[in-house]
């Protein structure tokens, strides 16, 4: 009788397991990640002769790739290293029951002064392709000074497609004034004009190629971080399948795709067409750099074994690949905070003279003391 009942329990154990696979996922993935972020002052080579004084979030721009799954609680804390005040807006996040996150200044937080921190706490309540900027004098902040970055929340239940990806390839697209490329506190106005764009802080020559296989799938996430974009891949159609992180309930094909300011917007491409393919922006006023054509948001996708002709504009680009460009790799790597180093801005000169001549100073006071 004893045996009996404990192989009817046995049965009922057995019976509940795939409920419990259901439900313990849910409880037992979800992490609490802690992340640290810096704001400094920098100045980035945007295209040859070009730079552009920035507030870069952990001294690069874009700012570094955060990378988590949906559920996760998120805890940032956040350095301010400038001479102004700065937030992190978590843009998509919905901030359930954490409104005092949301990083907009006068609203849910005060500006964090120079020398201070902020800690931002809350859930990653929705999943896709998020992002994170600056709410300070936005204008300015988003649309000249870099302070933006992508923000990745792996859905729990991924589209069949999405399980098809074998390649990530994630593009934040902005714009520049030379005006006041070396001035901080200025631009950003109405009509301004804006004479360099770019592709994750960088226009043509010196973005990179994409690497591809054919039968790759690759999955394309487009931002409008600070310019609006027409992307437009050369020899392949692009199955548009999210926006603003959500499926769309009807994916449709394209072979150009605007992405608005603010927006994102997901396309996956079956690599099926062996070549070398031009990828471009389509507004014809982006692809030059202050006039100089081409520049801009260009990039090409070279197939694996294809062999490049002796004209080819990026025959010498071997000697400085960096294939993380579009944070492929940092995809690859899994869940957590991910810094790049393609994406490293540089010492303003004006401070490096500085701290060279504090130095000498230092160098001379010490002679005339052992005189």
């Amino acid at each position: 009788m004893q045996l009996s009942l404990s192989k009817a329990k046995l049965k009922q154990g057995l019976l509940l397991l795939p409920l419990l696979a259901i439900i313990f996922p849910l409880i037992v993935q979800a992490e609490l990640r802690q992340f640290e972020m810096t704001v400094e002052e920098l100045e980035l080579e945007i295209a040859p002769g070009f730079k552009s004084k920035v507030w870069a979030y952990n001294g690069q721009v874009p700012g570094p790739l955060i990378h988590v799954k949906e559920g996760d609680d998120i805890e940032v804390t956040m350095i301010n290293n400038t001479s102004t005040n700065h937030t992190i807006h978590w843009h998509g996040i919905y901030q359930t029951n954490s409104w005092q996150s949301d990083g907009v200044p006068g609203v849910s937080q005060l500006g964090t002064e120079p020398g201070e921190s902020f800690v931002y706490r809350f859930k990653a309540d929705k999943p896709g392709s998020l992002w994170y900027h600056c709410h300070v004098d936005v204008p300015e902040h988003v649309g000249l000074r870099g302070m933006w970055g992508p923000f990745i929340v792996e859905p729990k239940d991924p589209l069949p497609i999405e399980k098809e990806v074998t390649k990530e390839a994630i593009i934040m697209f902005s714009s520049w004034s030379s005006r006041v490329a070396d001035k901080f506190g200025e631009g950003g106005h109405p009509h301004e004009q804006h004479d360099y764009y770019s592709m994750n802080g960088k226009a043509f020559p010196m973005t990179q190629p994409l690497r591809v296989k054919e039968g790759d799938v690759v999955r394309f996430r487009l931002y409008g971080a600070g310019s609006e974009t027409a992307f437009h891949l050369h020899g392949h159609d692009m199955l548009v399948t999210h926006k603003d992180g959500l499926p769309l309930d009807s994916p449709y094909w394209a072979d150009v795709i605007d992405v608005p300011m603010g927006a994102r917007i997901d396309a996956i491409v079956r690599m099926d067409n062996p070549g070398l393919w031009l990828n471009h922006d389509h507004i014809e006023s982006h692809v030059s750099n202050s006039g100089k054509s081409p520049g801009g948001p260009v990039m090409i996708v070279e197939y694996e074994g294809i062999e490049k002709p002796d004209f080819y504009v990026w025959n010498d680009k071997d000697a400085t690949y960096q294939p993380d460009f579009y944070m492929t790799e940092s995809m690859e790597k899994g869940f957590g905070l991910h810094n790049i180093p393609a994406y490293k801005a540089n010492e303003i000169k004006e401070k490096a003279k500085k701290k060279k001549k504090k130095k000498k100073k230092k160098k001379i006071s010490k002679k005339s003391k052992a005189d």
